[in-house]
């Protein structure tokens, strides 16, 4: 099968930059793809984290200091982008502008003005296909769960519980870095850093919140500055959403939850949703598992746990016994942004990567949480602006 090679810089050769180039280089993990990423330029001010990439990633053609140089080579179709909040709104538009398709890490810009400028550079390059980072919806067990809400099993939905917890930063001595400071992270602290993950199957599924009344947490008040000292943590640690969700003819509540200081957990993502006839669950914790509620009026109330079977969005060559874990999901969602760009409007399967739409709405709710911690009080959003 002769395959569309989607050539790629990456912007950031960070964490995930790193899980990017894992990824590429384990495209043979897929089955009857017909396109694959070459990552052939990269871009960091650190010298060190651009080497990274030259020393292990055969294909990288070009190293550059400066990331408006690589958005000028020609040779780059596509982009990763996975830098500071702080500096979305100016890349990522300088990644539109100059025609590359780009995969960027949320929240898409630090602020909703910043996403707003973000927006309009998307809307003025309808031919540019821009995505928002989130894997774990590609989990098989979300991804049947997906299914089930297409399929409308649930009935009548009585509510929605969906969070990304972590435990990373219970641990005092932990250096302080850019997520800890608002004027590189922003406000919305752990909202930006972990809420696209959380919202984007409710947003998928058109469960967009009328209303939030919200708790945020500061619970390290500081932490070590690298040279000695010490240095104040400015940014939330936790946040709990308290969501009314109406929609053409339901409403109900839904619970969103954001934790980097959750004990016990290590990136815990999940999803429940109950219902007058179906109720199901699905959680990281457990990544083999789907638990399921199907009621019947007057019937038994019993809960189903189920190994979920290796069956992922696209094809690979693992049996179905075999368990699936983050790499796959990263690997996945990957696969589903080169399936888009080499096929638009005709990808292979229907799950699309997080829009920049999604992550709009994402501000959306994000903002008005800011705004319920500053009053106190429960704050209407209005959807139809």
């Amino acid at each position: 099968m002769k395959k569309r090679i989607i050539r790629f810089g990456v912007i950031g050769c960070g964490l995930m930059g790193k899980e990017f180039a894992s990824a590429a280089a384990r495209w043979c993990h897929l089955t009857d793809m017909d396109v694959e990423p070459r990552i052939v330029a990269v871009s960091d001010p650190v010298p060190a984290a651009a080497q990274w990439f030259k020393d292990r990633v055969p294909t990288v053609e070009n190293v550059y200091s400066d990331y408006r140089e690589l958005l000028a080579d020609s040779s780059v179709e596509a982009v990763y982008c996975a830098v500071p909040h702080h500096l979305h709104e100016r890349i990522y538009i300088d990644i539109v502008k100059a025609g590359k398709h780009l995969l960027g890490e949320k929240p898409f810009g630090i602020d909703r003005e910043a996403n707003a400028a973000i927006q309009a550079a998307i809307d003025a390059h309808p031919g540019v296909i821009v995505r928002c980072s989130s894997e774990f919806p590609f989990f098989p067990g979300a991804q049947q769960i997906i299914r089930w809400v297409g399929e409308g099993r649930f009935g009548r939905i009585i509510e929605v519980e969906a969070g990304f917890w972590h435990s990373s930063d219970l641990d005092p001595t932990k250096p302080i870095n850019w997520k800890r400071r608002t004027a590189t992270n922003g406000d919305y602290g752990c909202m930006g850093d972990l809420g696209m993950h959380v919202l984007h199957l409710p947003l998928r599924f058109g469960w967009k919140p009328a209303s939030v009344r919200a708790l945020l947490s500061k619970i390290m008040e500081e932490r070590p500055d690298g040279e000695g000292g010490t240095a104040p943590c400015e940014t939330w640690d936790n946040a709990i959403l308290a969501c009314e969700v109406k929609t053409a003819d339901q409403q109900f509540p839904m619970l969103l939850s954001m934790k980097r200081i959750a004990p016990g957990h290590a990136n815990t993502w999940f999803i429940r949703i109950c219902g007058t006839a179906f109720s199901a669950e699905f959680s990281t914790k457990n990544p083999k598992q789907v638990a399921s509620l199907p009621y019947e009026p007057g019937g038994e109330q019993a809960w189903h746990v189920a190994d979920a079977p290796y069956r992922s969005a696209y094809g690979t060559i693992t049996g179905s016994i075999f368990e699936f874990g983050f790499s796959d999901s990263i690997l996945q969602m990957w696969a589903a942004f080169c399936d888009e760009i080499a096929h638009p409007g005709k990808m292979r399967q229907p799950f699309r990567c997080a829009t920049p739409e999604e992550a709009a709405d994402s501000h959306r709710v994000f903002t008005a949480a800011l705004e319920s911690e500053r009053t106190g009080a429960t704050i209407a959003i209005d959807w139809r602006n």
